[in-house]
């Protein structure tokens, strides 16, 4: 028995990608651990699965897996990737997917990127989760439970949590330092994804992300989305904002509370490849 797999990347956030619709493979957080491994494995940030629908109207359900093997929510970048992958079998261009946090459409452009309606963004602490009495734009956390220092991070979530850090440069952000901090930090129960994030102008901003279950990675596109909700309502940036990853740019569109945020940007095919079962 083989297990057939097809790698790809979403601005350099790279995915394994398996099609449990057509073929079945049983898996395991060992199993997942093996195949992420750089050095003996196939290498990559995350496992991003397609399975048969459970809902009428829909085209597939879609799960992620971080490279540490933990299941995780949602993932922007996967989600451009999976549309991609899908086409190849299908003569439509766009998809409805199930996932953890609910329906999400995916639509394949003609310059073959990729739109992704996110989802709407949450900022009540219950629903991130963060703990919280109130929801509030910023949130000061002491970076050590024994010590007096503090950071002064946005928290909202947008298919899975986020922490927005906004700094004067992403090239000395300390994200290695910082980033493992806040990503398990006790009032983010479930762990969090660590944006830190540089304003440009209006429309632009840099980012670096520190992923959950992964660490720093070229792109997120969660993160991305976070990122501009948070600077749209506390730094003045204006729909729609060039987000300028490690990997490339994503854009970003959001007109205001209780409205859909919408990611376009690329999905790249790597190669089809087998591995034994």
């Amino acid at each position: 028995m083989t297990i057939r797999f097809t790698k790809m990347h979403g601005l350099g956030n790279d995915f394994f990608v398996l099609d449990l619709r057509a073929q079945d493979v049983e898996l395991t957080s060992e199993r997942i651990l093996a195949w992420s491994d750089r050095h003996r494995g196939v290498g990559f940030d995350q496992l991003l699965v397609l399975e048969p629908a459970t809902q009428t109207g829909v085209d597939f359900k879609y799960r992620i897996f971080n490279a540490d093997g933990s299941e995780v929510e949602h993932c922007g970048n996967g989600a451009r990737c999976v549309a991609r992958f899908a086409q190849r079998s299908a003569s439509q261009s766009e998809f409805v997917c199930e996932t953890a946090r609910g329906l999400l459409t995916l639509s394949v452009l003609d310059d073959q990127q990729v739109k992704v309606a996110m989802g709407i963004p949450t900022f009540k602490p219950s629903e991130i989760p963060f703990v919280a009495d109130d929801a509030a734009l910023n949130y000061n956390l002491p970076l050590y439970p024994d010590q007096a220092s503090q950071i002064k991070v946005g928290a909202l979530a947008i298919g899975n949590p986020h922490a927005v850090v906004w700094v004067s440069s992403v090239a000395t952000a300390p994200v290695d330092e910082l980033g493992p901090i806040l990503e398990s930090h006790p009032r983010f129960p479930n762990r969090v994804n660590v944006s830190f994030v540089e304003r440009i102008n209006e429309h632009e901003m840099n980012l670096r992300v520190f992923e959950r279950g992964v660490g720093e990675t070229e792109a997120c596109g969660t993160g991305a989305c976070a990122a501009a909700i948070h600077g749209m309502l506390t730094q003045g940036l204006v729909s729609p904002v060039s987000v300028h990853l490690p990997g490339g740019t994503l854009q970003i569109e959001w007109q205001g509370m209780g409205e859909q945020v919408i990611m376009t940007g690329p999905a790249t095919f790597v190669y089809d490849g087998v591995l034994p079962e």
